[in-house]
């Protein structure tokens, strides 16, 4: 049986610019490696892998919160020009929670990032939606009874 969300992996093509978004979201550098060979071709199912493998982690978070950057030095990755448009199958988004939206809304613009929409109030939650890195959809929401 499932015990908890364990991570989510974001290829990347600007892993310093990933990792200053996620940074600004709170997360921080616990391990950096670069993954290559048959062991990880196999794995991976990427023939000739070669990236660079970030883990980035929520400091004093239960249960751990983990996102990975992967940023791939062989093949070159392919991109997806549909991933900001959701309405299509596959991954749609990720989201955590605040405990402030518009605070959080107010530094996170200050700060250069991009909302897709405006705060919608929806189920007790205040929400909204902002661009992450490689036009991915990051989502916060506020729980009313915080």
């Amino acid at each position: 049986m499932i015990q908890h969300f364990d991570h989510l992996t974001v290829a990347v093509r600007d892993l310093a610019a990933a990792t200053h978004f996620f940074g600004l979201l709170g997360f921080q550098v616990e391990k950096s490696v670069v993954i290559s060979g048959p062991q990880f071709a196999r794995y991976m199912g990427v023939d000739g892998i070669e990236a660079d493998h970030i883990t980035l982690v929520l400091p004093g978070v239960s249960p751990r919160t983990e996102i990975q950057l992967l940023h791939y030095r062989h093949p070159e990755p392919l991109a997806d020009p549909a991933i900001p448009n959701l309405c299509r199958v596959g991954f749609n988004h990720i989201c955590f929670a605040v405990q402030d939206l518009d605070a959080e809304v107010a530094r996170l613009t200050a700060a250069g990032v991009s909302l897709r929409n405006e705060v919608l109030d929806f189920h007790g939650r205040k929400l909204v939606f902002l661009t992450g890195p490689e036009g991915i959809t990051v989502e916060l929401a506020e729980w009313s009874s915080y």
